[in-house]
């Protein structure tokens, strides 16, 4: 039923914009999905959702998993230097890539990143310690390399 109830609230927020929660629980039920106002909280938990200025939106426009490019695809293609200081590493990025490279990153769920912090052309790697960010910048510089 989780399933089914996920994947309806994909496809009305990819029909157009829904822009609350009780909107949202009307179309599911309209669609025969009865749920309560907890439930679709944590559903939209569950979706990662986001809401913005049209409403409800789902994250990276939609894009599954399967979608996203591969971390040695974004470097590749993007990435230019790193740096580290400490427990943290310092990424630039070609100028509009940082957003999808950190997405790249994030997604990998690499154990030595705690978090990602993004801007236009550069990102912050924080990771939990010296160790980690050497090890993680020996491999991000591989990736680097032509």
């Amino acid at each position: 039923m989780k399933t089914e109830r996920h994947n309806a609230i994909r496809e009305l927020l990819s029909d157009g914009p829904v822009l609350n929660q009780d909107e949202l629980r009307r179309k599911l039920l309209r669609r025969g999905i009865d749920v309560t106002q907890a439930t679709l909280s944590r559903d939209i938990h569950d979706l990662q959702l986001y809401k913005g200025p049209h409403g409800y939106a789902l994250p990276n426009g939609g894009a599954t998993d399967d979608d996203l490019p591969s971390l040695d695809s974004v470097f590749a293609n993007f990435g230019l230097t790193v740096r580290q200081a400490i427990n943290q590493l310092v990424l630039r990025t070609t100028t509009g890539s940082a957003q999808p490279v950190a997405a790249a990153l994030d997604h990998e769920h690499l154990p030595e990143v705690l978090g990602t912090i993004a801007g236009d052309d550069t990102i912050l790697i924080i990771c939990q310690d010296q160790k980690h960010a050497s090890r993680l910048r020996q491999r991000l510089e591989s990736l680097l390399e032509p």
